[in-house]
């Protein structure tokens, strides 16, 4: 039975599952169709991150743009569902994989060029990220977004964190605005 986290909550992902490698990061929203001018267009992201908090360099950064870590600890699968409460996008990680130096690995959502659409996460609903046991398909934990969010246009759903040998999550909903760039330039990812 999956376990659902409120906004700040922690959980081992390891204690209960010792043997757990391999996991699936799925994460999901619901945009409305008609009635808001300009489609909403919503990516998810990930960032592994050393102790500074920051990617040792730019392939730390993955994204549709680079779909696969060069460890191949975690693949962007990039598999939107058309419509429906399907996973939008999906992301595997191997845990046995995860290079050392990374202490954490971030999962984000943006709104392509929300800003110059004037679009903002008060415009998605439902949007949640989960993490299931790829071996077993069995959900182990969800984070539903509760949080109201306006003109935001990125939100950091949460983290996967190793601490004292133990894989956990971090439920956190935590929206910014700037859009994929305010993420990349928080987390050291020079673009341009």
């Amino acid at each position: 039975m999956p376990v659902n986290l409120k906004k700040g909550q922690k959980i081992s992902l390891t204690k209960g599952e010792p043997g757990l490698k391999n996991i699936i990061v799925g994460i999901g929203w619901e945009v409305p169709t008609f009635g808001i001018g300009p489609a909403l267009d919503l990516d998810a992201s990930v960032f592994l991150l050393t102790a500074a908090n920051k990617v040792s360099n730019s392939k730390d950064f993955i994204f549709y743009g680079n779909l696969v870590h060069p460890s191949n600890s975690v693949q962007h699968l990039n598999v939107k569902s058309v419509k429906g409460k399907d996973d939008k996008e999906k992301i595997k990680i191997d845990l046995s994989l995860v290079p050392s130096w990374v202490v954490k690995i971030a999962f984000t959502a943006t709104i392509y060029e929300g800003e110059s659409k004037k679009q903002g996460f008060s415009q998605v609903k439902n949007a949640y990220i989960r993490i299931c046991n790829e071996q077993t398909n069995e959900e182990i934990v969800r984070y539903d977004l509760a949080e109201k969010l306006s003109n935001e246009t990125a939100v950091l759903f949460g983290e996967v964190y190793k601490n004292n040998g133990e894989w956990k999550f971090n439920a956190m909903g935590v929206g910014s605005r700037g859009g994929l760039a305010s993420l990349c330039g928080l987390y050291g990812v020079e673009v341009g």
